[in-house]
């Protein structure tokens, strides 16, 4: 029987409106139920991802260039856990299009671009190294891209006022410069731990220590509380603190100083440090009014005044508390079932939208919140994947196994120590010449309109909660 054209609709709206309803189906002891709602969201997102298309730029999302860095992180883990190669074309097309001088810094951008912005690239690189993505012939190694975000980021390394520190901007004219934070300094942290456990090379961790030290005598990071701030003015010497408090600024010196605990066989100073962040983490961002699983990000999802930015940035958080446990083992069982809860909860809330499956951002609130974005979807993503965990749980502390690996332990990215400087390599993929604390900050990064809606959406934030 042929049904007329008009029931065909009406059937096809019962049916999204039922599936909306539904939310994605995920049990996080189901790996097909996992895979499933991670492909669709997969899917959802890259539906908004034209930078593959003819006459268009590889890696650029359009009004945001930093985005494209952090969306194609999160597709390399969820090929990572997932196995799906589905979305790895347009991801190596778009890390390699963006590269700049194997720095990511590329020259259409770099006028504007924020030391936050550029790390995640390398950050992405780095998770591509370390996770076994593939390489394209005739391309730099995903590990050489990561060392030359590393290289051009510690010259900018800035003693001119609060004794050390990055900038949020890199030049003079861009606002912001007089500002620095903890996604900066955080992000440049964990890269060069990550780097340091991927190379064993001295220069990465006494890097990573000094970042670290600085950042704790800074009102950045407070270990007397395990509070993360999230800027300090240079006009105050660096003693006040912008105090709103983000996932993703816990989730970079938290996740680096789990690699610095891995490197150093448990150090006793980095094991502290991960259970004082993470501690901070469990309360501060799985609320107890949420029953304590679900991840949120609190300075905005209450009010539903996150910006796209702010809606990327627990995905990170999730994906980097999931990579701890298996370089972090004993933290296992307090981050899997969280893990595992919130996954089960974002698929939830995938919900909305024409195609019934777009998600929002409230994951503890059972039906869709009626917010849709690429962001969003990507946060999804990235807790989806994090759920393949517990089918994927390395049994030697993450020093071989499944990964994240090291060049000792079977990661087949080379590495260039002179990556991004211009110099050419000598040959050596483990020496690393020192790298001089320049006195002067390179500068910043960061268009002064970004920059100025950034101030502006933190200040809408503080009065509008």
């Amino acid at each position: 029987m042929i049904l007329p054209q008009w029931l065909w609709a009406v059937c096809l709206t019962v049916f999204v409106a039922g599936r909306g309803a539904m939310g994605l189906q995920l049990k996080a002891d189901d790996e097909d139920s996992i895979k499933e709602a991670a492909a669709t969201t997969a899917y959802n997102m890259m539906s908004q991802y034209s930078g593959n298309e003819t006459g268009q730029v590889p890696g650029k999302l359009g009004g945001t260039w930093w985005e494209g860095g952090a969306m194609f992180m999160t597709l390399i883990q969820y090929w990572y856990w997932t196995g799906d190669d589905s979305y790895n074309g347009p991801v190596s097309q778009g890390m390699y299009w963006q590269k700049g001088n194997d720095d990511y810094f590329p020259s259409n951008y770099s006028n504007y671009l924020g030391n936050d912005d550029q790390v995640f690239w390398g950050l992405a690189a780095m998770t591509a190294a370390e996770l076994n993505y593939p390489e394209d012939e005739g391309e730099p190694s995903w590990l050489s891209l990561a060392q030359g975000v590393f290289n051009t980021q510690v010259p900018r390394w800035d003693t001119t006022a609060c004794g050390g520190g990055l900038r949020w901007q890199i030049y003079p004219y861009q606002e912001g410069y007089g500002t620095k934070n903890s996604v900066s300094n955080g992000g440049l942290f964990q890269l060069a731990a990550r780097l340091a456990r991927y190379t064993n090379n001295e220069t990465y961790s006494e890097w990573a220590d000094k970042i670290w030290d600085w950042s704790s005598k800074s009102p950045l990071v407070q270990p007397d509380r395990w509070f993360v701030a999230d800027t300090t003015d240079l006009d105050t010497n660096c003693k006040n603190a912008g105090n709103l408090q983000w996932t993703y600024n816990y989730g970079m010196y938290l996740s680096g100083s789990a690699y610095m605990y891995n490197l150093t066989d448990g150090d006793g100073k980095w094991k502290h440090r991960v259970d004082g962040l993470l501690k901070s983490v469990e309360k501060t961002f799985f609320p107890k009014t949420h029953g304590s699983n679900i991840l949120s990000e609190v300075a905005c999802e209450p009010n539903m005044k996150c910006d796209r930015n702010q809606d990327c940035f627990k995905g990170f958080l999730a994906a980097w508390l999931t990579f701890m446990t298996t370089i972090a083992p004993y933290t296992s069982d307090r981050i899997i079932p969280k893990i595992q809860a919130s996954a089960e909860a974002a698929a939830k809330q995938c919900s909305g939208g024409k195609s019934g499956s777009a998600c929002g951002r409230r994951w503890y609130q059972p039906k869709w919140d009626g917010s849709t974005s690429l962001e969003s979807d990507m946060s999804a993503l990235s807790i989806m994947s994090s759920a393949m965990i517990a089918h994927r749980k390395t049994s030697d502390g993450g020093k071989g196994g499944n990964g994240p690996f090291t060049s000792d332990s079977g990661g087949k990215s080379k590495g260039d120590p002179h990556a991004g400087t211009g110099s050419t390599n000598d040959g050596s993929d483990d020496k690393l010449e020192p790298i001089t604390t320049g006195d002067k900050a390179g500068a910043g990064i960061l268009t002064a309109v970004f920059a100025g809606g950034w101030v502006g959406a933190v200040a809408w934030l503080l009065y509008g909660l």
